[in-house]
């Protein structure tokens, strides 16, 4: 799939480079603080690049990558639901970032370069997890049933989970930074590295990338094989993830005053977890038990998970009116 087309890889990964280049070098290159309004619309900007992305992929997909076993129609169905499942986990790195930010009372100016430095990481980790699981999966076919069985596993622990302790001391990659170089006590401006006293060492901020980094690593983890449910299909499986992971930055801006009003999304989340692993080893379960493969359509599966997400965000905004309410009475 890779060599066939190899031209739409290379074209798709140029675009989002320019894109990046785009948003730090022309509109970021200073560094300063994040409004709602400018966040909203970088949100809105690359959300409307995904969805024009996949009118392209309805419209070509048969025509750009004869032989795939998709139509165009399934193709695009697949990526809209990969789209919307990893965007809709991504949100529980909000959580997490929140969390660091806090910790580490990062200034909010700096807090775009970080996340800008921390999503380059993402798309490389991501990229690299995407093709390993695509591989694994061609060689090994049975390795889906553990995706499955993990998926639902992911889904059951972050329902019963409690809520997040920020440890960063516990963290086994800033343990081991700081035995390999030393930690200035201050931040320098949006600097990573600074001197001092003609020691070379890293900044504060420094070790906010390695917490978001390792954090974001944790959480593809959790959030690729989602995607492997939906389809094995390694370009629609990157270019989804990519596009999700790109507008984490200005989502972050959006939410992070809000997040704490969605009291029903982990739930939301850990649900649709459950469901692509239920998903995954549906065909499998059913031509052992029934002697019948019976695969759940990417249509319904798009719905149910729109759906999960619809409702646990509603519930949510409806327990904060009325805990807001109920505060001011």
């Amino acid at each position: 799939m890779v060599d066939s087309t190899l031209w739409l890889w290379v074209g798709f990964n140029l675009f989002v480079l320019g894109m990046l280049a785009l948003d730090l070098g022309v509109f970021h290159r200073s560094a300063h603080e994040v409004t709602i309004k400018e966040a909203a619309l970088w949100s809105a900007v690359w959300i409307a690049l995904a969805l024009t992305f996949n009118a392209l992929i309805f419209l070509f997909w048969e025509r750009l990558v004869p032989g795939s076993g998709y139509t165009s129609g399934e193709a695009g169905l697949a990526f809209l639901t990969g789209y919307l499942i990893e965007k809709a986990l991504s949100v529980d790195n909000i959580f997490v970032f929140v969390l660091i930010f806090s910790y580490f009372a990062v200034p909010a100016k700096y807090q775009h370069r970080v996340l800008f430095w921390g999503i380059i990481g993402a798309l490389l980790m991501r990229g690299a997890i995407i093709f390993a699981g695509a591989a694994l999966i061609k060689e090994f076919e049975w390795i889906l049933w553990i995706f499955g069985a993990f998926l639902i596993f992911t889904g059951i622990r972050m329902a019963t989970a409690k809520d997040e302790q920020l440890e960063p001391e516990k963290n086994p990659v800033i343990k081991l930074f700081k035995r390999l170089m030393p930690v200035s006590d201050a931040y320098d401006g949006q600097k990573l590295f600074t001197v001092k006293n003609g020691v070379r060492m890293a900044t504060p901020l420094f070790l906010v990338l390695l917490m978001v980094e390792s954090t974001d690593l944790i959480f593809a983890v959790d959030s690729i094989p989602a995607i492997f449910a939906v389809t094995q299909n390694p370009f629609i499986v990157y270019s989804s993830n990519v596009f999700a992971i790109l507008g984490l930055r200005s989502l972050y801006f959006v939410l992070a005053g809000v997040i704490h009003k969605f009291h029903y999304l982990k739930l939301g989340l850990s649900a649709v977890l459950a469901f692509v692993g239920v998903k995954m080893l549906l065909p499998e379960a059913s031509h052992l038990l029934l002697g019948v493969t019976y695969k759940l359509p990417t249509a319904i599966s798009l719905g149910v998970v729109a759906g999960i997400i619809t409702v646990a965000v509603v519930a949510s905004l409806v327990r904060a009116s009325r805990l807001e309410a109920a505060s001011v009475a």
